[in-house]
């Protein structure tokens, strides 16, 4: 398995915090239903974008922080791509330490 950390940002009409955990938990499946593990979490909170994106000035920012197999990474950015929820993301594989 190898480290993968995901950053997200959030469309900030899911402010309803029960939106976006149930967001954030569906994201978590994919890695836990393929074998891999949630290592860390970290939601940045509401914070102003560079510049516009669809429509939006500001975004909710979450670090996701995991260790799969690169099939689940792949499944994880596919579902990612579909999720309305979703503005901005970015996938990347760590160096193993």
């Amino acid at each position: 398995m190898r480290p993968y950390e995901i950053m997200l940002v959030l469309d900030p009409e899911l402010d309803q915090e029960e939106a976006m955990e149930a967001l954030l938990q569906r994201l978590q499946g994919v890695v836990t239903d393929g074998g891999g593990e949630i290592t860390k979490k970290d939601p940045w909170g509401k914070r102003r974008l560079a510049y516009e994106v669809r429509g939006n000035t500001e975004g909710y920012y979450v670090v996701m922080n995991f260790r799969s197999e690169s099939s689940v990474a792949q499944e994880l950015e596919r579902v990612v791509k579909l999720t309305d929820g979703v503005i901005r993301h970015l996938l990347v594989r760590l160096d193993e330490k």
